[in-house]
């Protein structure tokens, strides 16, 4: 619903004539004035066309040699005519002409040509090229007129195309959203948040009452695909007032001005329908920090000067709410998120396991399941996927149960689709050589036989050497028994050491190492690097932090903040944490040889096998190792 439909305001007046009944004086003046120009330049080409172009050395020529007849003197040429042409019937006679040099004296030539007998005309045809020169000039200004006073209209929101300055905002009712709270799972603790201020617009008394004053602004923080939008239009739907959304690129435009306009334009819309919220998505675009020394985007800086200002002109008892999401609050400047403007910072995180649980119910409500589908298998396997990645999963899954021909989802589909969303599709036509195979059998055994055999890591749920579309000839699936927020050092030296354990099990199989690993050694490193300059788990640097992470709702990578000598010690720090575990991944090995070969051959195979069945394996090696002597009590 449009709050400005039915507004008379926006309707012609009694004294504003209807722009379909003006005459468009503008539009025939250019009509007119192009027609005499095309008539001016088909009348010159036409002349031109009959007249014979010389140098003036030639027409000197002629005048020394006594062959001119007639001679025409014009503004800017002369045009004459010779005896030879002369002699000629009129309708076939052809005149030449020549510029006229800057400076010529007409006068003494006409004299001097007169004398000598030739018949002399000054000035019998005048030159238009000035009267041409006059039309461009003028039809020039006349575009340059309209084209403005186009502009003008549109900004003021007359014309044929609206405002050019006008808010692009949407406004979304509840019926149009269709979103409530019931359609966001996962994120509890923002949802409390945000229900404060649907109470406060729904009964604003209660707390005017008490004296009490809710905050202007509330900024929606997390990563990628947490769903600040849907809960952004949920609260439409909860609230059920108008919502104004428009996203922070759609302020900065190509004209200067046009994004502070639409800044004013949005406001004054939002308070003629107040209580209303507003939500501006990607709040960074428009409301990055001003502090570089560099300068910024006069444009930008314009349009953000303005929003802070209309954020302090509103009265927050007229139930005025705005909201913002950004993935990067570390930009930001600090007067947009100062007391009185966007001070509430909601984060929006990534779910955990009961969040993620929740968030898969929502999205298989209008799925088809089959009974064996365990939905809580699937969000413990899934740890650190946001709400979108959810939605992805279903959705492969569901496609790829009526591509088997099924009506309902297994659990098989979306164990695969959750496959395919971090390894790809498999590669049917992919054909490795033996020795290929038996080098990824190991590599994928080397990591798994690591794992089971230490403590604390993490339980291996599938190992497979078929290749896959990303890339990878193999692959080995972790399942995490329980989610884990803190991990201690050793968990994460096992971690460390079940990574290096593929590159070990080559070395000690074949003797030699493949480019197969480069994957496990660059996680390798980024945990060994975070142990080291941010979790101060290092023996030779201790407690010091010698890196920062920026952008830590984006790839969340740490930067080194540092001298470089020691930017030198914690790289050998790394490199020795590195090593450690590499040697201790490769002694593991040499231990169970026996082991790795049996479990090796048999995936070679078998091409797939569970975590059961590896498992069963070292479970049964263990059974075969030799009871502990008892010792002799006797003196």
């Amino acid at each position: 619903m449009d709050p400005n439909h039915n507004d008379p305001s926006r309707n012609n007046g009694p004294n504003k004539p209807d722009d379909k009944k003006r005459p468009n004086w503008l539009l025939a003046a250019i009509i007119a004035i192009g027609a005499v120009l095309v008539i001016g330049m088909i009348y010159n080409s036409v002349t031109s066309s009959q007249y014979t172009l010389t140098t003036f050395s030639d027409f000197l020529d002629a005048k020394e040699a006594g062959e001119l007849a007639e001679v025409q003197f014009r503004a800017d040429r002369i045009v004459y005519l010779t005896k030879e042409e002369a002699a000629k019937d009129k309708s076939l006679q052809k005149a030449c002409y020549t510029g006229l040099p800057t400076g010529s004296d007409t006068m003494a030539l006409s004299v001097e040509l007169d004398a000598m007998g030739v018949t002399v005309h000054r000035l019998i045809v005048e030159d238009n090229s000035g009267l041409l020169m006059i039309g461009y000039y003028l039809i020039m200004g006349l575009m340059i007129f309209g084209l403005m006073s186009m502009v003008t209209r549109r900004m003021s929101g007359e014309g044929m195309m609206g405002g050019l300055g006008k808010s692009k905002a949407k406004v979304y009712m509840e019926k149009q959203t269709g979103v409530t709270f019931k359609d966001v799972a996962g994120q509890d603790e923002a949802k409390e948040s945000l229900q404060e201020i649907i109470d406060f617009l729904h009964n604003p008394q209660k707390y005017t009452d008490i004296g009490a004053k809710l905050p202007k602004g509330a900024l929606l923080v997390g990563s990628p695909g947490t769903g600040k939008t849907l809960i952004a239009k949920a609260v439409a739907g909860e609230a059920d007032v108008p919502f104004f959304s428009i996203s922070g690129s759609d302020f900065v435009e190509m004209f200067v001005g046009m994004g502070a306009s639409r800044v004013r334009d949005l406001f004054k819309e939002a308070a003629k329908v107040a209580p209303c919220i507003i939500f501006i998505d990607e709040i960074d675009a428009v409301g990055r920090s001003r502090d570089t020394r560099y300068g910024g985007n006069s444009e930008q800086e314009q349009t953000l000067n303005q929003l802070l200002s209309e954020i302090d002109g509103f009265d927050s008892t007229k139930g005025i709410v705005c909201l913002a999401a950004t993935n990067r609050p570390e930009i930001l400047d600090k007067a947009l998120l100062r007391p009185g403007r966007f001070d509430r910072r909601i984060i929006v995180d990534r779910p955990n396991l009961q969040g993620r649980l929740d968030t898969l119910k929502v999205h298989t409500r209008k799925i088809k399941l089959a009974e064996d589908v365990d939905l809580n298998k699937i969000a413990a396997a899934t740890a650190g996927a946001v709400g979108a990645d959810l939605a992805n999963l279903v959705n492969e899954a569901a496609l790829r149960a009526v591509r088997k021909g099924r009506k309902m989802v297994n659990q098989e589909d979306l164990l695969v689709s959750f496959e395919t969303v971090i390894a790809g599709t498999e590669k049917k036509n992919s054909v490795l050589t033996d020795m290929e195979k038996r080098l990824v059998a190991y590599h994928e055994v080397g990591h798994a036989l690591v794992s089971a055999l230490e403590k604390g890591a993490q339980p291996v749920s599938k190992i497979t050497i078929v290749p896959h579309t990303t890339g990878a000839l193999g692959y080995t699936l972790y399942l995490p028994e329980e989610e884990k927020i803190l991990s201690t050092r050793d968990e994460l030296l096992t971690q460390l050491r079940s990574l290096l354990g593929g590159r070990a099990a080559e070395q000690i199989v074949f003797g030699t190492v493949t480019n197969g690993a480069s994957n496990d050694i660059q996680q390798a490193t980024s945990l060994a690097r975070h142990m080291v300059s941010l979790w101060g788990m290092s023996d030779e640097l201790g407690l010091m932090a010698t890196a920062s992470v920026n952008n830590q709702y984006l790839d969340g990578q740490a930067h080194m903040d540092c001298s470089q000598e020691t930017a030198a010690k914690v790289d050998a720090a790394v490199r020795k944490l590195m090593q450690d575990a590499y040697e201790a991944s490769k002694q593991t090995l040499v231990d169970n040889r026996a082991l790795l070969d049996e479990i090796s051959e048999y995936l070679l195979v078998k091409e797939t096998i569970t975590g059961e069945e590896l498992m069963a394996y070292v479970n049964a090696d263990k059974q075969k190792l030799p009871e502990p002597a008892e010792e002799n009590t006797e003196e």
